[in-house]
Parts: structure tokens; sequence; C-alpha cells
């Protein structure tokens, strides 16, 4: 009886380790699969949800994720939609824990150039804000030509509508500088 007990308690601490050295496998696997993730695909696993994004200068953006590029999301709040690089973003609340990656390698390619061109194609009304540090600052005005690395906004009096002739002065803006692009009509219009 006595030799049972003992290959019983061997068995069990056998089962044990085995047990120990297979979770540890797994934690081990988990740590090496999302070192692969990318920001954009744990945001493209949020799309529909409400999220709250702070920026690097304290600002905070809220609304429901409806698009994760490569260098960008678009926030609907209420009444706009938001533009927001990633490189001016400091946190990220409300992330689902799932990540999706990008199955198109065109969709891959399209940078925040790609979507501030479309702006520009449509001459839609914004309200760029700017982040020098802990400062900022908002400009409005129609997008007017896009750059590899920088936009011109052409800015017209507040309130005033758009047009060639009500330009008074055209900014050149870094895209380094951008924190938020908002749109002054409602969101998908």
């Amino acid at each position: 009886m006595r030799w049972d007990a003992l290959f019983e308690d061997m068995e069990a601490q056998l089962a044990a380790r085995q047990r120990l050295d297979f979770e540890a496998e797994i934690a081990e696997r988990a740590l090496v699969d999302s070192a692969g993730i990318d920001l954009a695909d744990r945001l493209r696993g949020s799309l529909g949800l409400g999220i709250r994004v702070r920026l690097s200068s304290g600002q905070a953006f809220e609304g429901v994720l409806s698009h994760a590029g490569s260098e960008a999301l678009v926030l609907d709040e209420p009444q706009h939609q938001v533009l927001i690089p990633y490189a001016a973003a400091a946190q990220y609340l409300g992330l689902s824990r799932v990540a999706v990656s990008e199955p198109s390698t065109v969709r891959r390619r399209l940078g925040l150039g790609s979507a501030l061109r479309g702006l520009a194609r449509n001459r839609a009304r914004v309200s760029i804000l700017l982040t020098h540090g802990r400062a900022e600052t908002a400009l409005h005005g129609v997008i007017d030509t896009v750059g590899r690395d920088f936009l011109d906004l052409l800015m017209a009096p507040e309130g005033e509508d758009w047009r060639p002739a009500s330009v008074r002065q055209v900014v050149s803006i870094p895209f380094r500088a951008l924190a938020g692009i908002r749109s002054v009509g409602a969101p998908g219009g």
C-alpha cells in the first residue's frame, strides 16, 4: 500500500509539473503573439465602440470609432467627425482587447496624407487643432494643398461661407503639428 501511495504522489507531481509547463508555454506564446500587434490592429478591433482619446496636450475627444487607418483614426461625435493622427494621441480608453489586421495592402498604404487629400478634394470646412507641447491652437478654414508632410489651410473669417475671394491667408502646417481635424458638418455629411 505504501508503494502505491508513493507512485500516486509521484504521478500527481509529474502531472502538476506538466500542467505548469503547459500554462507557462501558453503565457509565453500569448506574449509573443501580442508583441506583433499594431495599434491600428487594436483600433480596428474596436470599430463601432465608444472610446476616448487623450492627446499629449491633455485635450480629449470622445466618440464612436468609425475608422482606423494606418496613421489616423476617425471618431464620430454627435455633431462632427474628428480625424486624429496616432502620433498626437497619448492614451486610448475603452478599446476592445480584440485585434484585427488590415487585409487590404492598398488600405495599409493609405496614410494621413490620403485622408487629408480627400478633405481637400471635397473643399470641406475644417477646424484644425495644433499642439505645441501643452499649448493648443485652433485654425478654421479649407484644406487647399496636401504635400508629403504638410498641408496648406485657406483661412477665411469664421462663420463666413467659404469662397476663394474670402481667403484672408494661407497657413502651411506640418503633419507633426496636427492634433486633430474636426469636420464642420455632421458625421457622414
